[in-house]
């Protein structure tokens, strides 16, 4: 078996009560990825995982795992360790007897065991805390000593159930980058589960979009947020304007939407029947706010009055109101200090280029 095809995951499906809960489900994951199950609540992600763990008994489909079939395996016989969002460390243990303690269990010689629970605490730069209990810590060095336990046993699949969700939006955002650093360190497989965009995008080699028990896409972070297939992963990753037009105009190097905020001109064609219903995507950092009409442009411009801001820092968002009635979502960068925002009202003009339109066509 090829790397490519590590994991294997072929027509899986689960059923409850005649409802499709993960519904034919097929992906290959190559060894040493870290491959994510992103969706909102319900969709099947966390029922996928526990399929994979041996939690729950696929209704149908096989698990091959480095060319063994799994499916039917029981939960102790899998090379597979699972890490829970609350991390489930023994509170009357020690960091080191919490690293240990699957270790203790597999009957290991005691100084195999103490070499692999320091080289574990090396791993997670946890050594000062070796004696510690779990309620003396931080919930970022409780999370890395969960992480730890779970790669002590060596797994050949390591299961992350939203692995940061339990943290505070900051020490969050700083502990993606070490989890994912250590992970690719030991070069162990990885399958996770998030509801977290921000965290997909910044851990994962590859993403799954889920929705409704099956898989609407499936790619790198940058060709899931800057080519998504369809509407419902435009929508769903990052925020995006989505306008509803018909094919007006199809050449191999540009196509034209009317929309009932104006012609759209797209930089590439798309192969279509003139006059077909679609919807094109524009992200909001890829728009220009102007204050003066642009010169001489008929398409991808449009004029509307500010009527909502908000100041970040780092950039600035509005929403702008067309005469549509459509509201355009625009962010944009914080140039300069103390640069001026736009005042709710003002009249502006959204400009951006051919080649930030997303056509949709289903």
């Amino acid at each position: 078996m090829s790397d490519a095809s590590y994991l294997r995951i072929h027509r899986l499906n689960k059923d409850f009560d005649g409802v499709a809960a993960v519904d034919d489900v097929t992906v290959d994951i190559q060894k040493g990825e870290i491959f994510a199950l992103l969706g909102s609540s319900g969709c099947g992600k966390s029922t996928l995982l526990r399929m994979l763990a041996g939690f729950e008994t696929p209704s149908s489909g096989s698990i091959d795992l480095g060319g063994i079939e799994i499916s039917k395996m029981p939960p102790y016989e899998r090379p597979i360790n699972m890490m829970f969002q609350s991390y489930a460390l023994f509170p009357h243990m020690t960091v080191w007897e919490n690293i240990a303690f699957g270790l203790k269990r597999q009957k290991l010689d005691k100084q195999k065991i103490t070499e692999q629970v320091e080289r574990m605490l090396g791993l997670v730069q946890l050594k000062p805390y070796a004696k510690r209990k779990p309620h003396q810590l931080s919930g970022g060095q409780q999370q890395r000593v969960a992480l730890a336990r779970s790669l002590a046993l060596e797994p050949r699949l390591l299961l992350l159930d939203e692995p940061l969700g339990a943290l505070d939006r900051k020490l969050r955002e700083q502990t993606q980058f070490e989890l994912k650093n250590i992970i690719k360190k030991v070069g162990v497989t990885c399958v996770m589960v998030t509801h977290d965009q921000e965290e997909a995008m910044t851990m994962a080699d590859r993403i799954a979009i889920m929705s409704s028990g099956s898989f609407k896409q499936v790619g790198t972070p940058q060709e899931i947020y800057e080519t998504p297939n369809c509407r419902f992963v435009a929508d769903f990753i990052g925020n995006v304007n989505l306008f509803q037009g018909t094919l007006a105009e199809d050449e191999p190097d540009h196509c034209v939407i009317e929309t009932p905020q104006g012609k759209l001109y797209v930089g590439h064609g798309i192969s279509g029947s003139l006059g077909m219903a679609l919807s094109v995507a524009l992200r909001p950092e890829n728009i220009e706010l102007l204050r003066e009409a642009p010169a001489e442009r008929s398409y991808n411009c449009v004029e509307g009055k500010i009527a909502e801001s908000a100041y970040f820092g780092a950039s600035s968002s509005y929403r702008v109101l067309l005469d549509s009635g459509l509201q355009l979502q625009v962010t944009v960068p914080s140039t300069e200090r103390h640069s001026d925002m736009l005042e709710r009202g003002a009249s502006v003009y959204a400009v951006w280029r051919d080649t930030s339109l997303m056509v949709l066509t289903q």
